[in-house]
C-alpha cells in the first residue's frame, strides 16, 4: 500500500511541475486508485503485484468510501454556503441611495457571483451599488463594459465622441452591422440594457475634456480608461487624481497589451509616474496605424472589467503598483512592477 501512496504522491508532484491543472491531477489520482482496484479483484491472492498494492481489495474499498464521504460533504457544505450567501444578499437592508436588496431574478442572475467565497452576497451587494466609469467604447471598452454590466454593476458610465464604422465591428465586440454610423455610447447602452436590464447606464456623446473630467469622475467610484491617445490618456489620469479615483488602465498595439491599476491615493503610482513624457513620435501609434488582432481588446477588456469586479468587492489581490503585460502572439504574460515618485507633477503632492 506505501508503494502505491509513494506513486499517487509522485504523479501529483510530477502534475504540478509539469503545470497540469489540478482537475487534471485530480483525474490521474482517480484512475491510478481504479488500477489498483483492478488489479486487487483480478489477480488471486499471493500474486506479487496484488501484495504490491496491499494486498486487498477491503483496503481500497473503505480508503475510497472515506474520500468519497468527504468529497460528499465539501460539495454539501459548498451548496449550503452558497443558499446561505444569497439569502444574507436578500436581506441585506436598503442603504439611502444605494440601491435596494435583490429581486428574485437577481439573485438568479447573480448566483454563480454570490456562491463565490471571494465574493458572496456581500461583495454581489457592493457590486450593485457601485458606480463605474468608462472612457472609451472602442475595442478595450466594448468587452468592459458588457462585463461590467453582465457582472452586475449597479451605475455604469460610458463617454466617447465616436460613431460606430465598419471597421470597428472586426474588435468593437459590443456594437452591430446594424447600428453602423450610431453613437458609441448609445450602441454600448442598447446591447448593455440587452444584457442586463437591472443596470443603470448612462451614456455620454461627447469627447472628455478638462471642463468636465474632474467633476464627472467625482460622480463614480473607479475609472476605466480604454483610450488609445496619450493625450486623452494624461487627461484621465490628471482627472482621477483630482477626484481622489482609482483607474485601470489598459492599452493595445498589434499583438500586446498591458493593464494597470493607478491609486494614487492609495500609495500606487499614477500614470504619470509610470509615464512622465509622451512617447516619442511613431513609437505609440494607434491601432488604425498599426493594426491589432481582433481578440486581443476582448481579452484585454475582459482583464479591466475583471480587475474592476476584484477592485469593488474587495477578492483577491489586485494590479495596484503592478502590471500585467500579455504578448498575444508568443501566448506570454509576465507581472512587472510600477512604483510611485515622489516629485511627479500630477500626483506628487497627493
Amino acid at each position: 500500500m506505501l508503494f502505491v501512496l509513494f506513486l499517487a504522491a509522485a504523479l501529483w508532484g510530477l502534475g504540478h511541475l509539469m503545470g497540469a491543472p489540478r482537475a487534471a491531477r485530480i483525474n490521474m489520482l482517480g484512475l491510478l486508485y481504479v488500477a489498483v482496484l483492478a488489479l486487487q479483484v483480478v489477480l488471486p491472492e499471493g500474486h506479487p503485484a496484488r501484495e504490491l498494492t496491499g494486498g486487498s481489495p477491503a483496503l481500497w474499498l473503505i480508503l475510497g468510501g472515506f474520500v468519497a464521504l468527504v468529497l460528499l460533504y465539501r460539495f454539501g457544505l459548498a451548496r449550503l454556503r452558497g443558499r446561505a450567501e444569497e439569502a444574507e444578499a436578500a436581506r441585506a437592508p436598503e442603504a439611502p441611495g444605494e440601491g435596494a436588496p435583490f429581486s428574485g431574478p437577481e439573485l438568479e442572475r447573480y448566483a454563480r457571483h454570490i456562491t463565490l467565497p471571494d465574493i458572496g452576497g456581500a461583495g454581489q451587494l457592493a457590486l450593485k451599488r457601485a458606480g463605474v466609469l468608462v472612457v472609451g467604447a472602442g475595442g478595450l471598452g466594448s468587452p468592459a463594459l458588457l462585463y461590467l454590466a453582465a457582472a452586475g454593476v449597479g451605475r455604469i458610465g460610458v463617454i466617447d465622441p465616436d460613431i460606430v464604422a465598419v471597421s470597428n465591428l472586426q474588435r468593437q465586440v459590443i456594437h452591430t452591422d446594424d447600428r453602423i454610423d450610431m453613437p458609441k455610447v448609445f450602441s454600448a447602452e442598447q446591447a448593455m440594457r440587452a444584457l442586463n436590464p437591472h443596470v443603470e447606464v448612462r451614456p455620454y456623446n461627447r469627447a472628455l475634456t478638462e471642463q468636465i473630467a474632474e467633476d464627472l469622475f467625482a460622480e463614480y467610484d473607479l475609472i476605466l480608461d480604454g483610450t488609445d491617445s496619450y493625450v486623452t490618456r494624461a487627461l484621465v489620469n490628471r482627472a482621477a487624481v483630482a477626484a481622489g479615483r482609482p483607474v485601470i488602465a489598459g492599452a493595445i498595439s498589434a499583438w500586446e497589451g498591458q493593464v494597470t491599476l493607478y491609486d494614487p491615493a492609495s500609495g500606487a503610482p499614477c500614470m504619470a509616474c509610470v509615464f512622465p513624457e509622451p512617447p516619442a513620435p511613431g513609437l505609440a501609434a494607434t491601432c488604425a496605424e498599426t493594426g491589432v488582432i481582433g481578440a486581443l481588446p476582448g481579452v484585454v477588456g475582459a482583464m479591466m472589467a475583471l480587475e474592476a469586479v476584484k477592485h469593488l468587492t474587495g477578492a483577491g489581490e489586485g494590479l495596484r503598483g503592478r502590471m500585467l503585460i500579455y504578448d498575444a502572439l508568443h501566448a506570454e504574460t509576465r507581472i512587472i512592477r510600477v512604483q510611485r515618485r515622489a516629485d511627479c507633477p500630477v500626483c506628487g503632492g497627493v
